[in-house]
């Protein structure tokens, strides 16, 4: 398999492109009631979009991300793109770290000089190897014709093998943890550990296994509560991605409207997206999904895993040490899990509450994650 150094460099007329259809955007009229009540304002997309086109520099952000180490490689028939950044205070525990959707690689980015170089900032615990990868279908990664969380585990073992490490650690939120659950049901003797900053896994309850608990009964009442309020995206992406695909793809409001609103509500925003987020930062992961056109292809994730085989398997258990870090304004599923219900599938050594932060961990409270990371590898 050969690897090869990746150079972002998107070409001059997609930029033009990009700025000549948020011009002609045609704007539906606001809806009624209190703002974001009933989708992405309509006053906050249009002075967005006016900066984006207008004030947005995406060659200065170009040039920041290839500042880092970037490549891509041959596996399952496809290209994927990865940073590979190694320990600057010498040998590194290998971690492969994995995003999720609405994301991309760069929202772990921020985790790389704090794990790599920890002393240089004050953390406490060992330096690591970092390879954080495009998940197949999602910026400047291929996706093959099925790509749910077993296969991409498959992928990211072959990827690590193929850098040269024989054990390493895992870790992510989103879809990421159910990726890094996977790494450690397919191959727990390469696993050193994961780390995961949600639950995307879940155990297998009902006949057969213990009652649930008070707490456990709870925490799922909350979660079927959020799904009938929040989870119409999920619905459409797990059963008809291709058509959404076609309308996000085309306009970049509808794409920035999409992402952006799921963004505010999962974070510890407040509401204000401006107060958690440089606009910079948003317009960098709306400009990666729009220039590499690859939304449709990324909701495809949705599909995969509801309908080609990703659910944990009756029996199935994680014998790999696990630590969760839990951000408290996690709003995918209203706050935190029981330590019960994680540890129905997990060897959980550590699970640590966050006092601030939500489900886009590494880009909201990065030190924080950090030394929840270093922390836990340090006690294996």
């Amino acid at each position: 398999m050969r690897v090869a150094p990746f150079t972002i460099a998107i070409p001059d007329v997609a930029l033009a492109d990009l700025r000549s259809r948020i011009s002609a955007t045609r704007w539906p009229e606001g809806a009624p009631g209190p703002a974001w009540s009933q989708g992405t304002e309509l006053g906050y997309l249009k002075g967005l979009l006016g900066y984006w086109a207008e004030g947005f520099d995406w060659r200065a952000q170009e040039a920041r991300l290839n500042g880092f180490r970037q490549f891509r490689a041959g596996l399952g028939g496809v290209q994927i793109h990865f940073v590979h950044e190694r320990s600057r205070e010498g040998r590194g525990i290998p971690l492969i770290l994995s995003h999720g959707w609405p994301s991309s690689f760069l929202e772990l980015l921020p985790l790389v000089p704090l794990l790599t170089e920890p002393k240089a900032h004050g953390i406490e615990g060992p330096a690591f190897d970092l390879v954080i990868p495009s998940l197949p279908g999602y910026g400047f990664s291929q996706r093959p014709q099925r790509a749910n969380y077993r296969d991409v585990a498959r992928l990211w073992h072959e990827l690590m093998r193929t850098l040269g490490y024989d054990r390493y650690a895992a870790g992510g939120g989103d879809f990421g943890a159910g990726i890094s659950t996977h790494m450690a049901l397919e191959e727990p003797g390469a696993m050193i550990g994961i780390h995961l900053s949600t639950m995307e896994m879940r155990p297998a309850t009902g006949e057969g296994t213990r009652p649930l608990s008070e707490a456990e009964l709870a925490y799922l009442k909350q979660t079927r509560r959020w799904d009938e309020a929040e989870r119409g995206y999920s619905a459409i992406q797990s059963t008809r991605p291709q058509t959404l695909g076609y309308a996000l793809n085309d306009s970049p409001a509808g794409l920035a409207a999409w992402i952006l609103e799921k963004w505010r509500s999962w974070s510890d925003s407040g509401g204000d997206l401006d107060t958690r987020f440089p606009r910079d930062e948003l317009l960098c992961l709306l400009s990666l999904y729009w220039f590499t056109q690859t939304i449709g292809s990324s909701m495809r994730d949705y599909y995969d895993n509801r309908w080609r085989g990703s659910e944990i398997r009756p029996g199935e258990r994680v014998l790999v040490p696990t630590a969760f870090a839990n951000f408290d304004h996690n709003f995918v599923s209203e706050g935190s899990p029981p330590r019960e219900l994680a540890e129905r599938l997990y060897d959980v050594r550590r699970w640590t509450a966050m006092p601030r932060g939500g489900h886009f961990a590494a880009a909201e409270e990065g030190e924080l994650l950090a030394r929840d990371i270093a922390a836990f590898f340090a006690g294996l």
